[in-house]
């Protein structure tokens, strides 16, 4: 009988991918400050009414450190691979290279009500914004319409509010927030992460990557270079679009913006270990942030003197984003169970049971 996903991760199986060790959560919040939460929308069943649902969506929120986000900002970037899609907010992170705010992941309808939440928790917090500065949320999107009254705009400020506050340094993944109506390679998808720890000459960094995973055909999948789809036997979704993927990175070692993107830039080397090609209506977007090189919103002094790796020493991170993100993506799809959605849409957890003797 074959062995369907129920919340379990890769190496639950006694399966490791690449060859550098994970953090002690084998997680994004391995990166000492770095929180996720969920909040899951999910009520309804059976033919779709606009507004009435059945609605499968959610959010997602990454906070990059406990300390005061807007005033102490990391460094950051943002990489487009296939543009189908938008981030909110990455023109002004690429240009100011700093991050300051919770990253926020959602439904492609909920960008502009999430974004509205995240701007009114941060005004609340700080009177500068909107008497001094605006502030510019940062909330990235995939597309859950197959399983998602996704017109129904059914993330409200409440949700997004829930999900900072249950953000915790335990991450659950698969079909939860904003991955409760995502599918990936035609099976169950949404939120997955991992980490990796690299020793650099007498210092030691962490990597870890968060994914929302709705991306890739079926035909396309790898597990550990092997191609699932000739033995995988169980029924797949009649869902065969491209999809989208959302990467976030998280680092502890002091990254200059320059150098953020080139680690945002080597997440999808790993997205491809899983087959991913990132197809013409794919939207495929990375984020990357480093706790250790916190930029001061103002400063009395003109000349900053922050830590910063030096470019001798930034390979072994390389290495280590795309070793993260292929498990955080495999991650996803194993945590995921299945989901009936609106209309009866149906998306099956995916069915690993006749690909772990081959795996192993």
């Amino acid at each position: 009988k074959p062995l369907v996903s129920s919340g379990k991760r890769l190496r639950d199986f006694g399966i490791t991918s690449g060859r550098l060790a994970c953090g002690k959560r084998n997680s994004i919040t391995d990166v000492k400050g770095v929180r996720v939460g969920h909040c899951t929308v999910e009520f309804g069943d059976g033919p779709m009414i606009r507004g009435q649902g059945p609605a499968r969506t959610g959010v997602t929120v990454v906070l990059p450190h406990e300390g005061d986000l807007w005033h102490l900002r990391p460094s950051a970037a943002c990489f487009v691979l296939n543009g189908c899609g938008v981030v909110t907010g990455s023109d002004w992170l690429n240009e100011s290279g700093a991050l300051e705010g919770p990253i926020a992941l959602t439904n492609s309808h909920s960008v502009g009500d999430v974004a509205s939440a995240l701007t009114r928790f941060m005004a609340d917090r700080h009177s500068e914004i909107g008497s001094q500065e605006a502030y510019l949320p940062v909330v990235a999107e995939c597309d859950d319409s197959y399983l998602n009254d996704i017109n129904g705009f059914h993330v409200k400020d409440e949700h997004v509010l829930s999900a900072i506050a249950n953000a915790s340094q335990h991450v659950e993944e698969g079909a939860v927030g904003a991955g409760r109506g995502m599918s990936c390679y035609g099976y169950k998808g949404g939120i997955g992460t991992a980490s990796r720890v690299v020793a650099l000459a007498d210092r030691t960094f962490t990597v870890g990557c968060l994914v929302n995973s709705n991306h890739g055909r079926p035909e396309q999948l790898l597990i550990n270079g092997v191609q699932a789809a000739k033995l995988l036997q169980a029924e797949q979704s009649v869902l065969t679009g491209e999809g989208s993927i959302v990467m976030v990175l998280a680092t502890d070692a002091p990254l200059n913006q320059l150098q953020m993107m080139r680690l945002c830039k080597r997440a999808p080397m790993g997205l491809a270990r899983t087959g991913s090609c990132a197809g013409e209506s794919s939207g495929d977007f990375v984020l990357g942030f480093s706790t250790g090189r916190l930029l001061p919103r103002k400063s009395s002094q003109a000349v900053q003197e922050l830590p910063e790796l030096h470019n001798d020493f930034i390979t072994p991170l390389f290495e280590a984003v795309i070793e993260a993100t292929e498990e955080a993506v495999l991650n996803s799809l194993l945590a995921a169970q299945t989901v009936i959605g609106r209309d009866g849409n149906k998306v099956n957890a995916l069915p690993i049971g006749s690909i772990l003797q081959h795996l192993r």
